[in-house]
């Protein structure tokens, strides 16, 4: 699906060099969908709040919606200890993810970059302690409470590389595996390869309702109480 295509479908206009058209998801009045395409991918966004799972839902509906246009939803940068940045995970709508990095000439190469990293490095590098957890999202919740955190692109299965070890060397590594089997045996693999390197290495499990930090947290938990379940962890330790 084009760009063309869908601002057609959904009698979209031009505002300055954006398309703007009424969002499907909602009873909007004032435009608030903008429509965009990088490197092929067509890119929707609605300003009045709507999620991405709603807006794709709506433009299904309407015969608008094709698979193959690989929604984006989210894009995470990778940075060296400098800030610079190394590559980016590209996640898209419905849940897939790409690895590209910049050509240097304003465009992507749609591979996996030569240096892998931790993701948020330069934050590690300042902090004494860090979350590890499986996922960019799970950080940036994270992040949003007040923590740092990190993790390694490529989910479950992707390695766990000894430069990674090295970047977390004399750090309190707290890891929080998501609830499934591939979560705790990556957990666990990660916390081996810790051994001697990191300050001190511990493992929080959650309850097992839920599936991973993020989903913890949007159920209505606080940083508090999180400092309370590792606090209550450590005097059991």
């Amino acid at each position: 699906m084009s760009v063309e295509t869908l601002a057609r479908g959904l009698q979209a206009k031009r505002v300055g060099t954006t398309l703007m058209a009424r969002c499907p998801a909602h009873d909007d009045r004032n435009p608030s969908l903008s429509i965009s395409q990088s490197d092929g991918r067509v890119l929707v966004h609605c300003h009045a709040g709507c999620s991405q799972q709603a807006v794709i839902e709506a433009l299904r509906r309407k015969g608008l919606w094709n698979p193959q246009s690989g929604i984006i939803d989210r894009v995470y940068d990778y940075s060296d200890e400098c800030g610079a940045l190394l590559y980016q995970i590209v996640r898209y709508f419905p849940k897939s993810f790409r690895q590209r990095y910049p050509d240097g000439a304003g465009g992507w190469i749609w591979k996996k970059h030569p240096r892998q990293v931790l993701y948020r490095l330069p934050e590690i590098a300042e902090a004494p302690i860090v979350f590890v957890v499986e996922g960019e999202k799970d950080v940036e919740t994270l992040r949003e409470y007040g923590f740092v955190a990190t993790t390694n692109a490529g989910g479950a299965m992707a390695p766990w590389l000894n430069s990674f070890t090295a970047q977390l060397a004399g750090r309190e590594v707290i890891l929080i595996p998501d609830n499934d089997a591939p979560g705790w045996n990556r957990a666990t693999s990660i916390a081996r390869c810790l051994l001697g390197t990191a300050a001190r290495i511990r493992l929080q499990a959650l309850p097992e309702q839920f599936k991973d930090i993020s989903e913890w947290f949007a159920a209505g938990h606080s940083e508090c109480e999180l400092i309370s379940m590792l606090e209550d962890n450590n005097a059991r330790d």
